[in-house]
């Protein structure tokens, strides 16, 4: 059975990736590398352990591996290439572009300087997984797409957020199990990445609340991925049923209730809050006060359901989480106040490496890691983590303005739902290391690449 898997995957992949590679290199059209991502990062860690369960080949899966990279490299690459005078390209850098690159450059710097105690390769590892978002928002940033190649990034989206519900319904249904409980997810962790299986399930404690009860991923590499990346789903749906017809809306609908379900399945605290957050946004940006209140609705119901109607474990469960006594919650304030704590005794930064839940740091020599900003501040300095928010802040500004300026629907569209899904993951970011989940994280940084690209054009026109 895992042999079939790994070839429907191997061929999957492996044609989509050639595609890919075909439609740059000999067409010109590099910017189609985010059809691919779109496409290949929400199962690419299910897809991994799958090939390494069939293979039980660290070099087979090495390909597989790097062709995420390997996508967005030859895309910069093949954009150099097709610049006719790459050394006239007129650059109007706006403020976004400024603090990018100044937290790329930094990160650079801390690369090369001999701080810190992890190794050489290892900050190289680390400074990989800031460059590549980098360059996907560079390469966003010069994208022109029309209304149909628009169209099929949002049926990528659209695609996969209903492949992820139907999937989260097979295991709590039919499997009554995780799907990585038949992937190989736990060898794949104990193996390449030296993680142990643990928890009830045998997979991470990630995938079970404090009281034993499944969190389901899907196909995405755990629960907080799938939660993380389901609001991308709901932001697109909501989009498109607010710019569509009437008559033609409706599926949008199924679209939003589908990314909610998963929602719920992930039984994630910090999405939860995140889902709101998107909510009440959303409210201001098209000024629909009675959304607002509408949502203010459906959270009182929600505690009129904790404290009437739901289970004894369930309540206590919320309850633990509101007043931080559940050990989950407390594990986030300890990891704070140790990252606080480096970053006050070293406000230049510890090195790169240092932090967080990438795989190229130790994991001996790791402070704090469940805080996004907090980890580049423990890493960078509180300068770099002051970079990082700025780019976060203005592109979602930007993007708005975008969203508010242009007459094309479509950039619109990407605009708004880059924006919403930025400021919806404010409150995981303070929970969880979010830019390694690569789909949400790299998807959007494409978006307010692209959002920045039109509000550049827009600012010459004076808006």
């Amino acid at each position: 059975m895992a042999l079939i898997f790994f070839l429907v995957i191997a061929l999957g992949v492996g044609a989509g990736f050639l595609w890919t590679l075909q439609e740059m290199i000999f067409k010109g059209k590099w910017s189609y590398f985010i059809f691919f991502l779109s496409a290949f990062l929400p199962f690419y860690i299910t897809s991994l352990s799958v090939i390494f369960l069939a293979t039980r080949s660290p070099e087979i899966l090495g390909i597989f591996q790097i062709l995420k990279e390997v996508v967005v490299l030859v895309a910069v690459l093949i954009f150099i290439f097709f610049q006719k005078r790459i050394f006239e390209y007129p650059f109007r850098l706006q403020s976004t572009d400024w603090m990018m690159l100044g937290f790329l450059c930094l990160g650079f710097l801390y690369l090369l300087l001999p701080l810190g105690q992890a190794s050489f390769l290892n900050k190289a590892l680390y400074y990989k997984s800031m460059l590549i978002p980098g360059f996907v928002y560079f390469l966003g940033r010069n994208t022109r797409f029309d209304e149909v190649e628009i169209g099929w990034i949002f049926k990528i989206i659209f695609a996969v957020a209903i492949g992820a519900f139907a999937v989260n319904l097979v295991e709590n249904y039919l499997l009554q199990a995780h799907l990585q409980q038949y992937t190989g997810y736990a060898l794949y962790n104990q193996v390449i990445n030296d993680i142990d299986p643990t928890g009830n399930f045998d997979l991470t404690w990630t995938f079970e609340t404090t009281n034993s009860n499944k969190r389901l991923a899907s196909f995405f590499s755990d629960p907080l991925e799938l939660a993380s990346s389901v609001l991308m789903g709901f932001a697109a749906g909501l989009i498109y049923f607010l710019t569509s017809k009437k008559e033609y809306s409706w599926p949008y609908l199924l679209i939003m209730a589908f990314s909610l379900g998963s929602l719920v399945f992930s039984a994630s605290r910090a999405a939860f809050g995140a889902f709101f957050i998107m909510i009440f946004f959303v409210a201001l940006v098209f000024k629909l006060y009675k959304l607002i209140g509408a949502g203010f609705l459906v959270l009182v119901g929600f505690g009129i359901y904790v404290f009437a109607f739901a289970s004894e474990d369930f309540y206590f469960f919320v309850i633990d989480t509101l007043t931080f006594e559940n050990t989950s919650s407390i594990g986030h304030v300890v990891e704070w106040l140790l990252a606080l704590d480096s970053m006050v005794a070293n406000p230049l930064g510890i090195g790169l490496a240092m932090s967080g839940n990438f795989g190229s740091v130790d994991e001996e020599l790791r402070v704090g890691g469940e805080n996004q900003f907090l980890i580049y501040g423990v890493q960078l300095g509180w300068i770099g983590m002051i970079l990082y928010i700025l780019t976060l802040a203005t592109g979602i500004r930007n993007s708005i303005q975008v969203f508010y300026s242009t007459e094309n629907t479509s950039i619109a569209r990407v605009a708004f739902t880059g924006a919403v899904v930025k400021v919806g993951l404010l409150l995981p970011l303070f929970t969880a290391n979010v830019e390694i989940y690569t789909y949400v994280s790299w998807i959007t940084w494409w978006m307010i690449g692209f959002s920045i690209n039109e509000y550049s054009r827009l600012k010459k026109n004076n808006l």
